[in-house]
């Protein structure tokens, strides 16, 4: 194992070249397939975490549609990002039960405890914050998801110790918050 500025060369990851030539060949087998583009941008932006310009003009090209045609599904639909997400995507409800239990002030403590803004990513990468306006969830109000992962009716005095559960994972340093067993939703698991 060689290390280069203390990373494992054996861990690296795939460059954006190598991932253009990955999506050639997906795209081999989508280009007769009525209906292939949005399930091709999900592929797509499930490899390299975003959609980068490269890869639009490559799945326009090869679903002979106009590059004006993919950009305005990329933009239309929420799910989809042309800037680089972080490994964890952070979001906070603020529909009308998650707003009126606090939402606003969960997302400040978010804010705050990442240091970054909605739709703005950590420099290291690990997370990006975003809204959303119901996760069908109100009742649990307020919730957060992280990934795929509920914490319902979070406190903003829990934040850190949420985010640091994550940073953990990811192998990051906690702030010093943190605590394994108590993931932050004030109602003993998250669901």
């Amino acid at each position: 194992m060689t290390s280069v500025e203390g990373r494992c060369a054996c861990a690296q990851e795939p460059s954006e070249d190598e991932l253009l030539a990955q999506l050639d060949d997906i795209l081999k087998g989508y280009d007769r397939v009525p209906g292939a583009l949005i399930p091709v941008l999900q592929i797509a932006q499930g490899m390299f975490g975003y959609l980068p310009e490269a890869a639009l003009k490559k799945i326009s090209l090869a679903l002979k549609k106009p590059f004006s045609e993919v950009a305005g599904v990329v933009g239309f639909y929420s799910f989809f990002t042309t800037v680089p997400r972080g490994r964890h995507l952070v979001r906070v409800c603020l529909g009308t039960a998650c707003y009126v239990r606090g939402g606003k002030q969960v997302l400040q403590a978010l804010r705050s405890s990442l240091g970054i803004e909605v739709g703005e990513t950590t420099s290291d990468r690990l997370f990006s914050l975003d809204v959303g306006r119901c996760f069908g969830a109100c009742g649990l109000a307020p919730v957060i998801m992280v990934d795929d992962e509920v914490h319902q009716s979070v406190k903003p005095a829990k934040i850190a110790k949420i985010i640091d559960r994550y940073r953990r994972k990811a192998g990051g340093e906690p702030n010093g918050n943190g605590n394994d067993n108590d993931n932050g939703n004030g109602a003993g698991g998250s669901t």
